[in-house]
């Protein structure tokens, strides 16, 4: 059946949709639509009324208006002020734009209808009409916007299109959504699209529903708090009673004014109390306030102790609490002794760089008692944000002072001992570099006015100590390492850990397990036995730690065999610990070719470093293995050079670079080794491998060689020392340069070991190698 087609005038609709059997009224202002209306009033009144897709377009096309819209009836005209007309509509039924006609005055569209596609009715057609008004008659239950009377007026409609129109009149949706609706031609398929439209307008107004509950209650819980704080407040008054708050704030008050805070910390706080007061007790922002108000009383801006001054005392208490360190010892006591004199001398910055267990710690918190100072002790290990040593700023949640506010309030004075601990393994990243902020704090010039980010406010760290340690000055930056006084702290010698063993390391560990110092005795040899042969190590924490298993097993003795007391011996520390870790005697006592004993330094001490040559026939191919830095691989190849320039002059064969291929070799091989300080051992070894000429066993050396034969100086000579003393070693061969290194070795090593200055490498050659004096 051919559809009907008619020409209607067309108004174009801004933001709304028009369905059959409804009924609406809308306003008409443009010249066009104003043309279409007079049209439609000759012509049976009837015109087409379509959306627009873009409200903002003022001459739409026909790719601008939707094809669907609606047949409507004009009911009425209304013209109101302002060239506008209201127009009074009802829909008839949906209508399809086949074409728009050009005319210049007015949209004139040749429109035809679309009729309902009804399926006849079945079950399933039946349940759905059902559940469209269930759903709809919920969600008028639910808006609170329409009336429930228009549900009575719903049950009176039979005819299933024109009862979808409706609801859809009813609903407020996007424009799309009910475009979309209109556009479906089938009738069951408009129910199925309304029935989930509807379903989510719910679930949306039921979490409304539910938020406005709970918004609800806050609000009525807030009013109600109020209501009775503002009771309470009234009875307190009467009573003559403050309330919490008011106390809370008096008692700041008190404490302000009692504090002896600087001009500036005292306004801040003040100024910090006033926003209290008008801030409410209860509020987030006076939670901050107090905990800032806190740390502005707890911090020592005047607080300090009193130095001891007396030289004598300080030096016995240094004497009594550590065994040799005489060069630390002396430093603090010229400082005592300067400040003594001028009564007005900045804190030092000392940095004590060792090895581990040397005692540098302990040292800072002997020397914090020596002078009568408090102590405190903040680790810079691992430490890589700014913030931990300035500060958060207040802007962020939880932000806190940075560690220098932080360890000042656990000193609880304004001129502490305050020991930086671990300084050489801070890092740094993204969020800044805590090596630079403590350049501020380190710097006697700046550190009187160092500002904390949290305080905001400036504070005099020119009356504290501060003492550094570090293993390392290496990964330390130079600018940072300038502005402290560099003292090292070397390793001990056997007579300095055995005194320290007898004298402390004893009696803390029998005082930490529990045990009267009568029952557990330990003598000398069984000190002695467990440092030469369970320890190897710079420092003594290692032995401390023997000694405890020692004293834990005794303990266990004495409880199981019913015993008062016991001696320890050798025995006894061989029956508790197994048999010795290390031998006396670690370098063999044959002398061998081309075996050569290095010394070497690291951040854990010093240590020997075997170099081993073995020389092969081949094509003058230079091999080395043994995990060597590339310090120590230039290092070879210089040592390989001065060899062929010198070759006739140490009974080498001239030609051996074209047909001996030489392998350089460092034992422990897995063990990463770098330094400048392996150039006259690789020599020696490749001359003694080449010549086939001995190494005396018991000559150890150290120092760098350049390509004319010089021995150039090298760092660490104690530690090196003590490493081969500890090694069996009685002869070290060092550079010329570093005579004046020797004074800083024990007497008890010196008078032990023979050391031989050498400017040259020949004068290393002569006597390092059998036959060569």
């Amino acid at each position: 059946m051919k559809k009907e087609e008619k020409i209607l005038p067309l108004i174009p609709l801004r933001g709304m949709v028009i369905f059959p059997n409804m009924i609406l009224h809308f306003d008409v202002g443009r010249e066009k639509s104003l043309m279409a209306l007079e049209e439609a009033m000759i012509n049976e009144q009837k015109i087409f009324l379509s959306a627009q897709k873009e409200a903002r377009v003022e001459e739409p096309s026909q790719d601008d208006i939707y094809e669907i819209g609606t047949i409507c009836t004009i009911k009425q005209l209304l013209k109101l002020p302002g060239d506008t007309v209201r127009v009074l509509v009802e829909g008839v039924e949906r209508g399809k734009i086949k074409e728009i006609l050009v005319d210049d005055e007015f949209y004139r569209v040749k429109v035809e209808s679309v009729p309902d596609v009804v399926k006849e009715e079945n079950i399933n057609y039946l349940a759905l009409t059902a559940k469209l008004k269930d759903t709809f008659k919920e969600f008028v239950g639910l808006s609170g916007n329409l009336p429930p009377e228009i549900l009575d007026g719903l049950e009176e409609i039979e005819d299933n299109s024109k009862l979808v129109d409706t609801i859809s009149s009813y609903i407020t949706l996007k424009l799309e959504m009910k475009q979309d609706i209109l556009e479906a031609a089938k009738l069951e398929e408009r129910i199925e699209k309304l029935i989930l439209i509807l379903k989510n307008e719910i679930e949306i107004l039921k979490l409304e529903k539910k938020i406005d509950i709970k918004v609800k209650k806050k609000i009525d819980k807030l009013q109600k708090d109020y209501f009775l704080r503002e009771q309470l407040k009234v009875i307190q008054e009467e009573l003559g009673e403050d309330d919490e708050g008011q106390k809370e704030i008096k008692e700041y008050k008190k404490k302000i004014t009692k504090a002896k805070l600087p001009k500036e910390a005292k306004e801040k706080a003040l100024y910090e109390l006033n926003k209290l007061k008008n801030s409410g007790g209860y509020s987030s922002e006076s939670s901050n306030i107090k905990t800032y108000l806190d740390w502005l009383l707890a911090t020592p801006w005047t607080r300090e102790t009193k130095d001891n001054i007396h030289i004598s005392d300080a030096r016995e208490i240094l004497n009594k609490e550590h065994f040799g360190l005489e060069d630390v010892k002396e430093r603090i006591i010229e400082y005592l002794a300067v400040k003594k004199i001028s009564n007005s001398l900045k804190g030092p910055i000392l940095c004590l760089v060792g090895p581990p267990g040397v005692g540098k710690t302990s040292i800072a918190k002997s020397v914090a008692h020596a002078i009568n100072r408090n102590f405190v002790r903040v680790s810079l290990g691992g430490v890589r944000d700014e913030a931990e040593i300035r500060g958060h700023r207040r802007t962020y949640v939880g932000a806190i002072p940075g560690r220098i506010v932080y360890g000042m309030k656990e000193a609880d004075s304004s001129n502490p001992v305050f020991l930086l601990d671990e300084i050489d393994k801070m890092s740094n990243d993204f969020k800044g570099d805590p090596a630079g902020a403590l350049l501020e704090v380190l710097d006697g010039e700046q550190n009187k006015s160092f500002r904390d980010h949290y305080l905001e406010l400036d504070m005099d760290l020119s009356k504290v100590m501060f003492i550094a340690t570090a293993n390392t000055l290496e990964t330390i930056p130079r600018p940072l390492l300038d502005r402290m006084e560099i003292i090292e702290v070397s390793g001990y010698t056997y007579e300095e850990k055995l005194n320290i063993s007898k004298e402390h390391l004893v009696k803390k560990q029998l005082k930490e397990h529990g045990v009267e110092e009568d029952k557990i005795k330990f003598a000398d040899s069984s000190l002695s036995f467990i440092i030469e042969c369970y320890t190897r190590e710079s420092g003594v924490r290692s032995l401390e730690r023997k000694i405890g298993a020692v004293i834990r097993k005794a303990i266990t003795e004495l409880l199981e065999k019913d015993k008062t007391s016991i001696s320890i011996t050798i025995n006894h520390v061989r029956k508790y610990l197994g048999k010795e870790v290390f031998l006396q005697e670690r370098i063999d006592k044959e002398d061998k070719i081309g075996v050569v004993t290095g010394m070497a330094w690291t951040a854990y001490g010093g240590d020997i470093l075997p170099v081993e040559v073995s020389v092969m026939k081949g094509n003058g191919k230079l091999e080395l293995t043994g995990q060597l830095g590339d310090v120590m691989k230039e290092s070879a190849k210089a040592a390989y050079s001065l060899v062929r320039s010198r070759s006739e002059s140490y009974g080498i064969d001239n030609e051996f670079y074209k047909n001996k291929d030489i392998h350089i070799h460092a034992p422990e091989g897995a063990i990463p080794k770098d330094g400048p300080s392996a150039g006259i051992t690789m020599t020696t070894a490749i001359i003694s491998a080449l010549s086939n000429k001995k190494v005396r066993h018991n000559v150890a050396m150290t120092g760098e060689v350049t390509l004319t034969g010089r021995v150039l100086p090298i760092g660490g000579l104690k530690e090196k020392c003590l490493a081969a003393y500890r090694s069996g070693i009685d002869t070290v061969i060092i550079p010329k340069n570093n005579e004046k290194d020797i004074d800083k070795i024990p007497k008890s090593l010196k008078s032990k070991m023979k050391f031989i200055l050498a400017a040259q490498i020949d004068e290393v050659i002569k006597n390092a190698l059998v036959g060569d004096e």
